[in-house]
């Protein structure tokens, strides 16, 4: 079968993508994609092709790549957009390369298109040695997947079958110009060091070591994808329903997940968690022990990269962006007729009669006490226990004031405004996308 046979059996699922972008470095990986895939456009029916290359400016002969590139492409007839990143500084210029570059991909990545890149069969044989060696769990060391979700868009690898000696001869064939990136000798860097200095050695002594390597990779990533359907199941089990819906936090019953395994705890957790921050590594896990098991009156707190972890009325609690952020006081409500924007709080209506006089919004200091009908004076602490408030919820509810006399806290029925006058404090939470902007 020929390279463009295979190409085209392993992007068939894709044929009725908008575009078909192709990173561009420059490389023989991507020369060659892109002069593959410019040849069968010619003979077959394939969405439109653009090429995208990324300039990093990390050394001075990359300055010449961008006008390399864009002469390829013209030959070609693909347009090709150059893109200039800041890589930011950092203990990895690998990784932080990597990351401006991907950057650049999900920003250009639109709804119905689809980002090839040329990663191949030796790539995958060193993404598996080079994560094994940094303690990977499944999921890490089943490699890079040959496709996954972009920006808006997809992300396709359809040459991961296909070895870098199969690349080399379709380039020498067609006498393909390609940039030999002088970085990519330095081995310095880890992966340079895997691929000049282990892959060789290996590869002496078993002929097929690439090929198998990346074999394994394939196995250990059906091996994620059931752990993931384990997951899923374990989740559907724990997340139910809760009376704090309302507030539009994720969260689980804690319950639910202290019946599974250990290993089933964290399997689950790391499915949930991933989607939201960065994880640990397997020797940081003590968090979600200390969480899990702390006594009933105790209030845990698992701290992650991107937010926190929270235990309270019987259920786990992620935060992050404002729920991180002590809100501001606010004071006099000078227009109640309109919504009240609190800062890093989210958003206060007040709807039906208005009640009379000067309005103040305030939070929770301690010793509140508030009259309720048929009840008499009440202190808010009780109150808020027995309507099972989260903790950390109770120092962010908004509480309405005439002078100093408590009239309603917003969000909790019964205690949201007054039924004989016809009105209510309507409190909508704060959201991340409300954090980020």
């Amino acid at each position: 079968m020929t390279l463009g046979a295979v190409l085209l059996g392993q992007l068939a699922p894709w044929r009725n993508a908008a575009t078909w972008r192709i990173a561009f470095s420059g490389g023989l990986d991507s020369t060659v994609l892109l002069h593959l895939l410019a040849d069968l456009a010619k003979s077959h029916s394939l969405p439109a092709l653009s090429a995208l290359h990324v300039h990093h400016g990390l050394q001075p002969a990359a300055d010449a790549w961008p006008a390399h590139c864009q002469a390829i492409c013209d030959g070609l007839g693909v347009p090709l957009k150059i893109v200039r990143v800041q890589v930011q500084p950092g203990a990895s210029l690998e990784r932080a390369a990597r990351e401006a570059r991907y950057g650049a991909f999900i920003e250009a990545t639109q709804c119905s298109e689809v980002l090839l890149t040329a990663q191949h069969r030796d790539d995958q044989a060193e993404t598996l040695l080079f994560r094994l060696l940094r303690g990977a769990g499944v999921r890490g060391l089943s490699a890079m997947p040959s496709q996954r979700a972009l920006g808006h868009g997809h992300l396709l690898r359809p040459l991961l079958n296909v070895s870098r000696a199969e690349l080399e001869r379709y380039a020498t064939e067609h006498q393909l110009q390609w940039i030999d990136d002088p970085s990519n000798q330095d081995r310095q860097f880890s992966r340079n060091y895997l691929r000049h200095q282990v892959l060789p050695t290996l590869t002496e002594r078993w002929p097929q070591a690439q090929a198998t390597i990346a074999r394994s990779a394939a196995h250990l990533r059906e091996a994620q994808e059931l752990l993931d359907e384990l997951a899923q199941i374990d989740l559907a089990a724990a997340a139910g329903s809760n009376d704090f819906e309302w507030l539009g936090l994720p969260s689980l019953d804690l319950a639910s997940l202290q019946k599974l395994s250990a290993a089933r705890q964290r399997n689950a957790l790391r499915c949930w968690l991933n989607q939201r921050t960065r994880m640990p590594d397997s020797d940081h896990w003590s968090g979600w022990e200390n969480l899990r098991d702390a006594t009933g009156d105790a209030r845990p707190i698992w701290r992650l990269a991107d937010g926190e972890l929270h235990r309270s009325a019987g259920r786990i609690w992620w935060l992050s962006g404002p729920w991180l952020r002590t809100p501001s006081m606010v004071g006099s409500w000078l227009n109640p007729e309109s919504s009240l924007m609190l800062p890093d709080n989210g958003l206060l209506t007040l709807s039906g009669q208005l009640p009379e006089g000067p309005l103040q919004i305030r939070y929770r200091q301690g010793g509140e006490v508030m009259h309720l009908p048929e009840r008499g004076h009440r202190d808010l602490k009780r109150l808020l226990n027995e309507s099972g408030v989260p903790s950390f919820v109770r120092g962010r509810l908004p509480l309405l004031y005439r002078a100093d006399q408590l009239l309603a806290v917003a969000g909790l029925r019964g205690l949201n405004g007054e039924a004989g006058e016809g009105w209510n404090l309507h409190w909508q939470p704060p959201s991340e996308d409300q954090g980020l902007s």
